[in-house]
């Protein structure tokens, strides 16, 4: 599931920004950007983020933000040593003017920005507090997309419930059929011969069993009621491993019920299932 979260804190002296966006993924993938004053934590990061999400490609970027937590400072023995090669270069060349401060202060090294966030300061609960704050955001943005899927994916349910309705109806009339169908094959191979109705009612309840789908439709609308009270779900725990093993067994369902009807109006029905089915595969594997 899509989604973007951010959050800002303090990590020792220094402020730090950070910004989680999460695309479609069937399982958890992190890409971290750490400024390398961070970098010694990204393992504590990275499992912060695996608690808070279990599926989804996320990228997260944090900045850190010196401003309010560093000093200039001037390297004294650096400042010496451009003093004394500037006038010596002077000398050896000839050169006119005099050597003022600013010119010194623009050697390289000679004045520099040191951070109060040094190695040992800081800790990486500060840091993991703001990665938590960012989750949570992007959880929200996930919790709104999440509740649009859902609609979407009840609709396609439901289409496949009206389908097994049609199919309920349908199966007597289909098994009433095959039975008359039966009764003028043989009348017609036997050419008027007396009929074993013993042995013709053994043929069509062997028939009956074999096309009988009351079994596969039960177990199927068994497996829509998980679907739809796991869907419906808000105690805020994962679903879609959940939905994804309902949608297996909803397809074996679908498969076996096809191979029994034998019958075209039947079989129409068991495709837009599986359409449907298909259709719903693909979000599946994108919800958390």
């Amino acid at each position: 599931m899509t989604g973007y979260g951010a959050a800002e804190g303090t990590v020792g002296a220094s402020r730090v920004a950070v910004e989680l966006r999460a695309v479609n993924h069937r399982f958890f993938n992190a890409t971290l950007r750490l400024p390398v004053e961070l970098s010694r934590w990204e393992g504590e990061v990275r499992e912060a983020l695996r608690k808070r999400i279990s599926r989804g490609h996320v990228s997260l970027t944090a900045r850190f933000d010196r401003t309010g937590s560093s000093a200039l400072s001037i390297d004294e023995a650096r400042f010496a040593a451009s003093v004394e090669l500037l006038r010596a270069l002077q000398k050896r060349y000839d050169l006119d003017g005099t050597i003022d401060i600013a010119t010194v202060l623009r050697m390289p090294d000679v004045m520099s920005a040191a951070s109060e966030t040094s190695e040992g300061e800081g800790d990486a609960r500060e840091l993991v507090a703001i990665v938590d704050a960012s989750a949570t955001a992007l959880s929200e943005a996930r919790e709104a997309e999440g509740a649009r899927l859902a609609t979407y994916l009840l609709e396609r349910l439901s289409i496949i419930e009206e389908a097994l309705v049609r199919i309920a109806a349908r199966a007597p009339q289909r098994l009433q059929e095959q039975r008359t169908r039966l009764r003028q094959a043989v009348q017609e191979l036997t050419e008027g011969v007396a009929l074993d109705e013993q042995r013709i009612a053994m043929e069509i309840a062997l028939l009956a069993d074999r096309l009988d789908v009351q079994e596969e439709l039960s177990r199927f609308n068994s497996h829509n009621a998980s679907f739809r009270e796991t869907l419906g779900r808000g105690d805020g725990e994962p679903v879609g491993k959940r939905l994804g093993f309902l949608l297996q067994e909803m397809l074996r369902e679908a498969n076996t019920t096809g191979s029994k009807a034998n019958d075209a109006p039947m079989l129409a029905d068991v495709v837009t299932i599986k359409e449907e089915l298909e259709r719903i595969r693909e979000q599946v594997e994108n919800l958390e």
